[in-house]
């Protein structure tokens, strides 16, 4: 879990996770006022559900790092529905697995401590900066996704706990330092081959083939000859900063907007705080903060007190102090009571979602204007950029019309734009043009009306204020390529074959030979061939470390090249010399890693199987 968070905690995909947790939660709330969910579950394990709203929660999730993965390939994978209905079953098993644990660690009695807890909090290096705890960070990443102090806490005591078992059983796999040296040495070894390439490419020229093999070849392996349905389209797009790049803001324009909106640029006003805090889930919680404040109010220390008072152990350490803070960063209540003090000065007790506070400002860093000169290229790139938008907006609601009232053609919405129609190259449904391969655009592209009965698209969103309109230009549909298609590369596959199979014949009768004679004068040599040579053909050089070692006199092989056969002559295996460290260190690793992860699966199975896992199916 803590690796997700420190993933979350680099921006888009936080926000992402953040919706998700608002979403989540406000479908609990919902669901609690109308009663109990008749929702079949995604799956039961031994009669506890994982409900399809976790599974949708995950699901999107997993979407979210293979989108960052992948990049813009995602849309086209995603586009795939069987490829996605895969990664969906596969996170489904993934929380049957989590579950599994989860229900074996209770049965253990496994726990974790509040002690632990803080420790692993403290060592994430999600929450630090410069190689220390930073608890301005770790509140701040709590917020940013959503989570408060307790449920947070919670997630890690389950996550640290199904850690916790996973490590018992399978972290006690060891690799022993002779299976490491076997390894090595038969990697690190090396052979002493001659070789001998028949190429087939002389052989082409004396082979034919009839129109009778071409049929015959062609009725034999129609499956090869499946023809996925192709289209192409024309097109016209919008986009809004395509449109900016033929704006012209002049400095004079970015000097008047600048003093008619001189708040704007002002660097905003810092506080630095500090606070004592007792959680919510203290119940005497607003009796023991008023407590403290009259503690104050009699002249006792803040600093001191905060040591000594505060559950939020990482600030108290630091006499309550948290770190400089903007206007509207932190939650409302506080937020309010931060910026009604004067330095030096302490608020009353202050009520947030975190507990009951008491708040001092330690320090304030007065705002200032930003000079012109500093913000220029913003404002003009930021006035570019609204002309644009406002001319965006104007030309789709036009290209929405056009497009509309004369569905059968795009030229007239082009004129009236002032733009070319656009055409792509032909594309099938899984190998789309980047612009094409969002699934909203694949799915019109493909749909009837547009395919079928031939009309314009509706205005169709790529991206944000990018649009396109589209229709059909050429559509091919989905089936068995005719023989006049695929009929000249059925011809060279077989001349191809026929020119193999007498470089076969030619690498038999070298081989024979050798076997009779062991001369190899017009062979060439490889001395010290190692495992993973790339200047040789991988053919040959599989071959050579599949063939039995020399017993007196050398062995000898062929094996088939891409155009042509090769006689293989081994001559000698040579035993590793020195093993690198590094190499050694990197084996043991990859063997143990191996070792791990087919424990975890076997643990999994073995609770699988003595489990009662269902799958219902909604009717």
């Amino acid at each position: 879990m803590l690796e997700k968070i420190r993933e979350g905690s680099q921006g888009v995909i936080a926000k992402s996770i953040l919706v998700l947790v608002i979403l989540s939660f406000a479908f609990t709330g919902v669901s609690s006022y109308l009663g109990s969910s008749t929702e079949v579950a995604a799956a039961t394990v031994n009669g506890e559900e994982i409900s399809n709203a976790a599974l949708e929660q995950a699901y999107d999730n997993e979407r979210g790092r293979l989108e960052q993965q992948f990049g813009d390939m995602f849309a086209t994978l995603s586009a795939d529905e069987s490829y996605m209905q895969g990664v969906k079953q596969s996170v489904l098993e993934r929380l049957v697995a989590e579950k599994l644990l989860d229900q074996n660690a209770a049965e253990l009695g496994l726990r974790v401590s509040d002690e632990q807890i803080r420790n692993a909090i403290k060592q994430e290096p999600a929450f630090q900066t410069n190689g220390a705890f930073d608890n301005d960070r770790y509140l701040a990443i709590l917020r940013q996704l959503g989570y408060q102090a307790n449920s947070f806490r919670d997630m890690m005591r389950v996550d640290m706990t199904r850690r916790q078992l996973v490590a018992t059983l399978v972290g006690s796999e060891f690799v022993l330092p002779s299976e490491v040296e076997f390894l090595a040495t038969i990697q690190e070894q090396t052979r002493d081959v001659d070789y001998k390439i028949i190429d087939a490419s002389p052989f082409l020229a004396e082979t034919s083939v009839t129109d009778e093999q071409i049929q015959a070849y062609y009725d034999a392996n129609l499956a090869q000859f499946l023809r996925p349905e192709i289209i192409s389209l024309d097109y016209i797009e919008l986009d809004a900063n395509q449109l900016a790049k033929d704006i012209t803001i002049t400095e004079a324009d970015a000097q008047t907007y600048y003093d008619e909106h001189k708040a704007q640029y002002l660097q905003p006003e810092k506080r630095l705080a500090a606070h004592i805090l007792i959680g919510l889930e203290d119940d005497n919680a607003q009796d023991k903060a008023r407590a403290i404040y009259q503690k104050l109010q009699n002249g006792e220390d803040f600093a001191t007190l905060a040591k000594a008072e505060s559950q939020d152990t990482f600030s108290g350490e630091q006499g309550g102090q948290l770190d400089w803070f903007e206007q509207g960063v932190m939650d409302p209540e506080f937020d309010e009571a931060l910026f009604a003090l004067n330095k030096g000065d302490y608020s009353d007790v202050v009520k947030t979602n975190f507990g009951y506070h008491i708040i001092k400002v330690l320090d304030i860093q007065a705002g200032e204007q930003a000079p012109f000169a500093d913000v220029k290229d913003e404002i003009i790139a930021q006035l570019q950029q609204q002309e644009a938008v406002d001319k965006f907006y104007e030309l789709q609601q036009v290209l929405a019309d056009t497009s509309y009232e004369i569905p059968d053609t795009l030229a007239e919405s082009a004129k009236e734009l002032g733009v070319k129609v656009k055409t792509t190259p032909e594309f099938t449904r899984n190998r789309a043009p980047e612009l094409f391969s969002h699934p909203a655009v694949l799915k019109a592209a493909f749909s009837s009306d547009v395919l079928l009965d031939g009309l314009n698209s509706s205005v169709l969103e790529v991206a944000a204020n990018h649009v396109v309109v589209l229709r059909v230009k050429t559509h091919k549909a989905a089936g068995t390529m005719e023989l006049a298609e695929v009929r000249n590369g059925i011809a060279s596959r077989l001349k191809q074959e026929q020119a193999n199979e007498r470089a076969r014949e030619q690498a038999q009768v070298a081989m024979e030979t050798f076997k009779a004679d062991g001369i190899t004068t017009d062979y060439q040599s490889k001395h010290k061939l190692a495992r993973f040579a790339q200047d040789l053909d991988s053919a040959i050089v599989t071959r050579a470390f599949s063939m039995a070692q020399p017993a007196g006199t050398p062995t000898v092989d062929t094996v088939a090249l891409a155009t042509g056969y090769a006689v293989v002559v081994l001559n000698k295996v040579n035993a590793a010399g020195e093993i690198d460290a590094n190499l050694i260190d990197a084996l043991k690793q990859r063997l143990n890693t191996q070792y791990t992860e087919n424990d975890y699966r076997a643990v999994v199975a073995v609770l699988k199987a003595e489990s009662e896992v269902d799958y219902p199916i909604e009717e």
